[in-house]
């Protein structure tokens, strides 16, 4: 594979290749505020959030991520609860965690500054080979490759590449790809240009390929196979889990909250009550029994449920029926993941999404 595709980019002349992507770019970028100025910090903030999220969704967390997290010393001074909060409603929150950690290492280790070499920025916890050479190339100049599945996309046309690109080993084939042809004048918009043609041009489904300025460089295209590529294996089928949650209000007009486990899905994160229910047993009587065995709670549970939604993660569904239940009984023994917030407290903590939607419905209904 590696000798047929250096017989692949010997067929591609890398200054005619540069030239009109670049040129392509200089015209058609469009306005992201990462790319005002090339800020390293605000490029890896920017890079970490446009993981699995796309460009439109992610624009307004950035101005208000950045609004709170200015600067690095910022993000590596801030409670974790803060920037947990900050980042509700993007989803995959071990991204926030590993860039505040991987902040905080800068800030002490590198006296501020993100690491400009490839050794020493790809040790920090959360970035990869995609964001080390997203960082490097962009705020540093350097001609890293920054190979995502936009960057994969445009190359496995451009030179008829049939490699899995779901596959982690096909990485290095577009890396070497993309080393061959970066411009060292100009790797910065080499790289944003690749990602751009893929976001805009080159798409996944129907690609433009009259309206492409790599056109006369593309195999793919030249041989009528543009939408057989990239090969991609479909992910397996994704497990599907049914959840309880109930809302518990107590005399005060509190309501029993539940913050999830350190590590694993969704951690540290603020939550209703929730557990995968039985199938063979009664509702309601789960729920009592949830209650007691881990919050030490009794309550009076509606015995139908208030609202019904479905929650999709990349690796599997939440069925969530959410009850509502009043308190009748509680022990003095609090468990220590537990506790009582008002209405203006729970609006300031950090939610899942699934969480953070039914809050929004109960209020707009009870409150």
């Amino acid at each position: 594979m590696k000798e047929d595709l250096q017989l692949k980019l010997s067929a591609i002349n890398p200054e005619a290749f540069q030239k009109d992507l670049i040129s392509w770019f200089e015209q058609e970028m469009r306005e992201l505020p990462w790319r005002k100025n090339k800020d390293p910090y605000q490029i890896w903030v920017s890079e970490i959030m446009l993981q699995q999220t796309r460009v439109d969704t992610v624009i307004p967390f950035y101005h208000r991520f950045m609004e709170q997290f200015p600067t690095i010393e910022a993000l590596a001074n801030a409670p974790e609860e803060n920037v947990l909060k900050a980042w509700e409603g993007l989803g995959y929150y071990s991204r926030a965690r590993n860039l505040q950690s991987a902040v905080r290492e800068v800030h002490e280790q590198y006296k501020g500054i993100v690491p400009n070499n490839p050794k020493e920025i790809s040790s920090l916890k959360g970035v990869g080979p995609y964001t080390a050479g997203a960082i490097l190339s962009i705020a540093y100049g350097v001609p890293e490759p920054a190979v995502d599945g936009n960057v994969m996309r445009v190359l496995s046309r451009v030179l008829s590449i049939w490699e899995d690109i779901a596959k982690p080993s096909s990485r290095k084939s577009f890396e070497e790809a993309v080393r061959h042809l970066i411009s060292h004048e100009n790797p910065s918009y080499f790289n944003q240009a690749l990602m751009e043609l893929g976001a805009l041009i080159c798409t996944p489904s129907s690609p433009s390929c009259l309206l492409c300025p790599v056109q006369e460089h593309c195999s793919a295209f030249a041989e009528g196979v543009q939408r057989e590529l990239p090969v991609k294996t479909r992910k397996k089928s994704t497990k599907v889990i049914d959840l309880l949650t109930v809302i518990v209000q107590n005399q005060q007009g509190e309501y029993l909250m539940n913050k999830r486990p350190s590590q694993g899905l969704l951690a540290n994160l603020w939550e209703f009550p929730s557990f995968e229910k039985q199938q063979d047993q009664r509702t309601v009587s789960q729920i009592n029994d949830f209650l007691v065995s881990d919050f030490n709670v009794e309550a009076v549970v509606e015995s139908e449920p208030w609202m019904l939604q479905d929650h999709v993660f990349s690796h599997l569904t939440w069925k969530m029926a959410v009850f509502k239940g009043e308190l009748s009984n509680s022990s003095n023994q609090n468990k220590p993941h537990a506790t009582w917030l008002s209405k203006e407290e729970v609006e300031k903590m950090a939610l899942p999404v699934s969480h953070r939607k039914i809050w929004k419905q109960f209020v707009s209904l009870y409150l």
